[in-house]
């Protein structure tokens, strides 16, 4: 009899669990439909994830019986949501570490105030920040590098200062980017144009480039066609909203200025640097910032310089400047140039264009070292908050004349995943070339595993991508595709100096504290990912903080994916369903017994203005 009793019991169990699975699934099917319906305006793919989702793996998940602690049952995992209200419609634009009421506070000298100033722990914001109203998703790429949705950005300033230069253009709701700048009003592409003819961008050897200044960032925009992964960066609201139309259009930027600080990048990581009119100083401060291009920009790489003072004789008038500053800038550019060991290969217009030497031992003026300041760093990647100062990085050594400092890079597809020159040659501690290998097929797996859930992570349904702890950029190269691009973030408390290979696979990154706001404006991402992230932030900072940071900077309906420790996406997730998200916690690929799990999450469609449409 007990054995027909146990039966019954089971079956009873089993179908309530069908039940339940079936129940689970019919809701998230409504729940997209909904969403489609039109009642939100943003995209409403991205939650049909949860509709389209393999629902049979919510069972799976048993944490009582695998990972729970001794004396404790399933219902102490269940953690209490705290919801989480929407900030005031005014800081839909807020930009934690840019904010302009308090870069104000800071001195003009050397762009010091333009620079990153975040606010302390009693003035962050702990609530929601509001998309503007009438927000909707951004045309999918490439219909996205010529139009904006005018509702996304509301800002007109740009189509009156830079009417004539072919910038941007207000054309009913939207915004249209002809490819015009300052420098190409031919368009981005016929610049380009010029530029290939100088620097073999054709055959892969450039792959990272870096522009200082960017604007909207028309130059990166063109470059991708060709394969090039431009990191554009300009100054918050020097003209009103460029890095946000940047990102907007799906061009990789960051808020950034040239002033006091190191860049956030490693040394030796970008093909080609570029200024186009970008209003740097070049000549002042000893040559300090063209040091600091120096520093990050790979041996045997270019640096183009378009606009004042090049070709001054004939175009000084134009620019509004005597002969005499302009000659003497110019001059002075050249000098430094010299003392870097640049070689000047082009010279035409108003464009010229320098390479930097392989190495030091290929560099005649460097062999008297007394007419050089050096830097007396130990690391040239250690650049959180640190001064920037006018010397210059030395370069790894070589053996021969020949030699590419560091070592070579192999071109593009195959660069991607080749063994990256700092692992090879031992440089950072504890990494094996077998090592990255295994983390590369590793990644490949995880992200396989990723788009059996998420079913649009590779379709180009996400633009705009970024990892929070990227690590070698394994996510990155397994994702590789022209519809999408990773912001790979190396996080300043990482146990290894990841970054330097990442820029040596052809990707691009920053470092950045995660404790901090990102440099970027809101809704700038379409997918979040983040690897063991808040396990190596813990006891660091506020979970709390960094999920509203994360919420802040993700589109409506964007996506998101986290790995982590059983634990703490328990955490995780409480907070996240306070925060308008749809969540989904899943098993590690390999099993209920890992401890590792992942949850995916979508965020909801609201806007600011109408608080009460979603719950």
């Amino acid at each position: 009899m007990a054995l027909k009793a146990s039966s019954t019991d089971n079956r009873t169990r089993s179908t309530a669990s069908i039940c339940i699975v079936i129940g689970m699934c019919c809701f998230f099917y409504i729940l997209g439909a909904w969403q489609k319906s039109g009642f939100g305006k943003g995209d409403s793919i991205a939650l049909e994830i949860t509709k389209r989702t393999d629902c049979t793996v919510l069972p799976n998940l048993s944490f009582d019986m695998h990972h729970s602690k001794a004396g404790s049952s399933s219902s102490d995992l269940v953690l209490p949501v705290k919801k989480f209200k929407p900030c005031p419609d005014r800081y839909t634009d807020y930009t934690p570490c840019q904010d302009q009421n308090r870069a104000m506070k800071f001195p003009r000298e050397n762009m010091n105030y333009r620079e990153r100033h975040c606010p302390p722990q009693k003035e962050k914001l702990h609530c929601l920040i509001p998309p503007p109203k009438g927000y909707v998703a951004p045309f999918p790429w490439p219909k996205s590098r010529d139009y904006v949705p005018f509702a996304n950005c509301p800002y007109k300033s740009l189509t009156v200062e830079k009417a004539i230069q072919n910038w941007v253009q207000y054309e009913g709701n939207v915004f249209r980017f002809p490819g015009g700048g300052t420098q190409f009003p031919q368009g981005a592409d016929k610049y380009i144009d010029q530029l290939a003819s100088v620097i073999p961008i054709a055959n892969g050897t450039v792959r990272t480039a870096l522009d200082t200044g960017c604007g909207v960032a028309s130059w990166g925009a063109y470059l991708l066609k060709r394969n090039v992964l431009a990191m554009s960066f300009a100054p918050r609201d020097s003209h009103e909203a460029q890095v946000q139309f940047a990102l907007e259009r799906g061009v990789p930027a960051v808020i950034g200025v040239l002033g006091t600080i190191k860049l956030p990048y490693p040394s030796r990581a970008f093909d080609m640097a570029h200024c186009s009119r970008c209003l740097i100083p070049w000549g002042a401060n000893d040559g300090m910032y063209m040091m600091e291009v120096d520093r990050v920009l790979r041996p045997g790489g270019y640096w183009v310089l378009s606009g004042p003072p090049i070709n001054w004789k004939v175009n000084y008038k134009g620019w509004q400047r005597t002969k005499e500053d302009l000659e003497a800038e110019q001059n002075r550019i050249e000098e430094i140039a010299e003392l870097l060991c640049w070689e000047k290969i082009s010279e035409k217009g108003e464009m010229a264009i320098w390479r930097k030497r392989v190495n030091t031992e290929s560099c005649p003026s460097r062999q008297d070292e007394s007419t050089v300041q050096m830097c007396e760093s130990t690391n040239p990647d250690d650049v959180w908050y640190k001064k920037m100062k006018a010397c210059v990085t030395p370069l790894p050594d070589v053996k021969d004349e020949s030699e590419v400092a560091g070592g070579a890079i192999k071109p593009i597809p195959d660069r991607l995943n080749a063994v990256p020159p700092r692992i090879a040659n031992g440089l950072i501690p504890g990494v094996s070339s077998q090592a990255f290998q295994k983390d590369n097929k590793m990644w490949k797996k995880h992200v396989k595993a990723y788009s059996t859930v998420n079913k649009y992570l590779l379709t180009g349904r996400y633009r705009n991508i970024m990892d929070m702890n990227a690590g070698f950029g394994g996510f990155a190269a397994a994702i590789e595709s022209p519809k999408s691009w990773v912001m790979n973030v190396v996080p300043t408390i990482a146990k290894m100096p990841t970054l330097g290979a990442v820029y040596e696979r052809g990707l691009i990154g920053i470092y950045h504290d995660w404790c901090e706001g990102f440099s970027t404006y809101p809704r700038t991402y379409d997918l979040i990912h983040a690897s063991g992230l808040f396990t190596l932030y813990k006891n660091k900072c506020s979970m709390e903080d960094v999920l509203l940071e994360m919420d802040r900077i993700l589109r409506p309906e964007g996506a998101v994916i986290v790995r982590d420790n059983v634990d703490v996406l328990t955490k995780v997730n409480s907070l996240a369903q306070g925060m308008r998200w749809n969540t989904k916690l899943v098993d590690h690929e390999d099993g209920p017994l890992v401890r590792e799990k992942i949850l995916y999450a979508v965020k909801q469609y609201w806007v600011g203005g109408n608080q009460t449409a979603v719950a």
